[in-house]
Parts: C-alpha cells; structure tokens; sequence
C-alpha cells in the first residue's frame, strides 16, 4: 500500500519542521498530496498556511525533515535546477504580483519567455489562456487600471501558462468580493479537472464548503487532521 500511494503522490512531507529564529511555525508535518487532488489548507492566520506553500516551492528550505515533490527530493536539488523544478509549479499570491509597467500581455507571456519557449507558442498560448480567463480583450492594458478580480484573473493565467503540475494558491480569494471569488475558484476547479494538483491556503470556511475538496487542518504549525467536502460546482462549464 505505501508504495502504491508512493506512486500516486505528487508532494511528500515526511516529519517537516520549519522555524523563523526560536519560533516554530510548521512541527513535524507528515502529508502525502495525490497527482489531481484538489486540497485546502485551512487554519487561521499564523497557522503556517503560507510557510507550507513557500517550502514547497523552495522559496525557503526545510529546517528538518524531508519534502518530496513529483519523486525528488528537495534537500538534494542542485541550486541549478531550482527554476527548473519550480516550472513544475504555478503560484497565485494575493496580492496578484503583477508587473505594473508591463501589460497584461507581457506579465502572462513572462512565464514561457524565461522557459525559451519560441515567440510563436507564446503567442497561441498566452491569448488561450486569456481567453479561457475572459480577459482577451484586456491583454493591452496595464494592472493597475484592472479590478482586483481581473487581476487576480491575469494571475491565474499566468500560473497556469505553462501547463504546471501543481498550482499553489496563497489565499487567492481574500481581497476579492463574492462575485469575483466565485469566478476565480471556478478557473481554479476547471484546471484541477484538466489534470492539475491545486493547493490553496485560505481560512475562509464558506468558500471551501461552496467549492468542497480535501482539507487539511493547521493550527499553531502543526497538522490537526483531514476531512473531504463534496464538490458542488458545475463542471459542464468547463
């Protein structure tokens, strides 16, 4: 059974411990995240919600333990090959991240520029995506003349522009209002369907019940337990 699960796991937490100076923020985190699952973390703020996502991607190593993601381990990646592991990756912030002095255009096409992708490609890919985020018609506009909601919109798209395995989302919902959030979980939900692993951190109980998925509990650094709310969207969307 564990080497089945091995197989079907994308990310492996084996007793993870991450520290900030002396304060603990993750203690002994032991998970596995199946390829296509479609997982909350959820606990309130300072629970190591947004410590998790960031060791995942490397943008901090482990203090103790040992994370797996895809069958590497992260503790014997070469710095070389750290931005290629990261492609296996999309991230959606908060707080969006945009270039403001590039267009909407130019900050999804980033991605695929830093990957060598051919000017063609790019092309095809990045007006697809926009298209499937309802945001082709605003790829010459600058982020801040957009919504918070078609901000985040241009953010999604950029994460899932290069077709990753994974997206991590980092309370991608928690400036948006009701209308905007629904849209935003729905392209969420729609590209965990088409294959990916989707991960998001948020401590908004009533988005998780409307979206359902597994959930997995933090609170004060450590793993509470795990429970699976039922889907309710509409997949025909999609």
């Amino acid at each position: 059974m564990i080497e089945a699960d091995a197989k079907r796991s994308i990310i492996r937490m084996f007793h993870v411990h991450h520290n900030y100076g002396t304060k603990k923020a993750l203690i002994d985190i032991t998970l596995d995240i199946l390829k296509n699952d479609f997982v909350f973390l959820t606990g309130p703020s300072g629970a190591g919600k947004t410590t998790l996502l960031r060791l995942l991607y490397l943008a901090e190593p482990v203090s103790e333990g040992q994370v797996l993601i895809d069958g590497m381990n992260l503790s014997r990646v070469p710095r070389q090959r750290i931005p290629l592991l990261r492609r296996k990756f999309g991230i959606i912030f908060q707080d969006y991240k945009l270039i403001a002095n590039r267009t909407v255009f130019d900050n999804v096409s980033l991605v695929l520029e830093a990957a060598g992708k051919k000017r063609r490609l790019i092309q095809k890919r990045v007006n697809g995506v926009l298209r499937l985020v309802s945001m082709e018609d605003r790829q010459a506009a600058f982020p801040p003349s957009l919504s918070g909601g078609e901000q985040q919109r241009v953010a999604v798209a950029r994460a899932i522009v290069g077709d990753p395995k994974i997206i991590l989302a980092d309370e991608p919902t928690g400036s948006l209002d009701d209308d905007s959030s629904e849209s935003i979980m729905k392209l969420l939900h729609g590209v965990h369907i088409r294959g990916a692993t989707v991960i998001i951190a948020t401590h908004d109980k009533t988005l998780i019940r409307k979206t359902g998925g597994r959930v997995l509990n933090l609170r004060q650094g450590r793993l509470e337990g795990s429970s699976i709310i039922e889907k309710h969207y509409d997949n025909s969307i999609f």
